[in-house]
């Protein structure tokens, strides 16, 4: 009577459904997570660099025009977006524990950057620090004060790396490592050397063949 092993028994259609599905909800997830990082950071780092507040200061009779650029306001969103990045990239070189940290941090990173950007969009206090060094008056104050909309822009941009922090956290178990490619290749290659046939005295090819992987073709003569 024979046997018929677990391994060619096909599983059911149910179990091949829900494998693909999760193959899916990983390629998805990954794909999405990748896409808000790297756009939030971008968002970000760009949306630092414009004003943030414009006003004017009296200086000698007339009034002085003064702008104040995001890094002016507060220089964390831009910071944060780094670290988001760097931690986004990390996510994939990292496995287990290692991953769930660097996807806290990569959340944390995206909720500071908003956070900071939303609290510093008045400019106020930038501009007045402007406007006193321009007058050389300590106690000089800033008129028509305005804002634009950069600062919201980059608190958008931050909550778009806390999402993609969060689906690390969520997904982040099911994909794949650079790591991984390289040792398989590794062991692979190691396996490969082991397996290499000796060198065949007779054979001038087979003595190339072995000097060519570091190997004296004479050790066993």
């Amino acid at each position: 009577m024979g046997y018929v092993s677990a391994a060619s028994v096909p599983q059911p259609r149910s179990e091949r459904t829900d494998a693909a599905a999760a193959a899916a909800r990983s390629r998805r997830s990954l794909a999405a997570a990748l896409l808000l990082g790297a756009v939030g950071a971008a968002v970000v780092l760009l949306a630092s660099g414009q004003i943030w507040a414009e006003g004017t200061a009296d200086a000698l009779g007339g009034r002085v025009p003064l702008e104040a650029d995001g890094r002016d306001v507060t220089g964390a969103p831009a910071a944060l977006a780094v670290v988001g990045l760097a931690a986004l990239v990390a996510v994939f070189a990292v496995r287990r524990a290692g991953r769930l940290l660097v996807s806290v941090l990569l959340a944390l990173s995206g909720a500071g950057a908003a956070v900071a950007a939303f609290l510093g969009a008045s400019g106020g206090s930038a501009l007045t620090e402007q406007a006193r060094r321009t007058t050389g008056d300590a106690a000089a104050t800033v008129g028509g004060l305005t804002h634009t909309a950069w600062p919201y822009v980059t608190a958008a941009a931050g909550l778009l790396i806390l999402l993609a922090g969060l689906l690390a956290l969520r997904y982040g178990a099911s994909w794949p490592a650079m790591s991984g490619r390289y040792e398989r290749e590794a062991g692979q290659g190691g396996g490969a050397r082991r397996a290499a046939p000796a060198a065949d005295p007779d054979r001038p090819e087979d003595l190339w063949k072995a000097l060519d992987r570091g190997e004296d073709p004479t050790r066993d003569q």
